[in-house]
């Protein structure tokens, strides 16, 4: 292969949500409200810049994607990349499939069970604990798959995963 071709990644999943669309309705109707009653002082100040975080916050929680990039795995929200993060494989010293709780909820935020959580929709994650003691759920659609690949990165490092203890 040469300098140039960039090799496939050994795993790559990207998890969309309707989510999104209720923060797109919600941005279109804080812009139309700012438009149509511009004559309101407070509503022509506070409406439309509102209404703007929200497409913000539509465009970036649109979809998660998690993908291999050879020594790191990346987590990203999308398509407007404001919300993202990389874990190193040699951090890793377990993965497990889990569920996150209901309070747990959506988002990226810090889980009442210690730890973070990146979550896009649904209930079903993969648990990473670090070397560090650290956790991260990433909830995905796809958390068979993706748990098993990381047991194999941790296989192939020599680290025995939780998923291979309890077989």
């Amino acid at each position: 292969m040469s300098e140039l071709q960039v090799a496939e990644p050994e795993y790559s999943h990207t998890q969309h949500a309707p989510l999104c669309w209720l923060l797109y309705a919600v941005a279109a109707l804080f812009l139309v409200l700012g438009w149509w009653m511009r004559d309101v002082p407070p509503i022509r100040w506070l409406f439309p810049p509102i209404g703007l975080l929200m497409l913000v916050m539509a465009a970036s929680f649109h979809h998660l994607s998690v993908v291999d990039l050879g020594d790191l795995l990346a987590i990203r929200f999308g398509p407007f990349p404001l919300f993202r993060r990389t874990v190193r494989y040699e951090d890793i010293v377990g993965v497990e499939v889990g569920r996150t709780l209901l309070i747990d909820g959506w988002g990226i935020h810090l889980s009442i069970r210690g730890g973070w959580v990146w979550n896009l929709w649904g209930w079903d994650c993969v648990m990473v604990r670090f070397r560090n003691g650290g956790t991260l759920r990433i909830g995905t659609d796809d958390a068979t798959n993706l748990a098993a690949f990381l047991a194999g990165k941790l296989r192939h490092r020599g680290t025995p995963s939780d998923a291979d203890s309890s077989r």
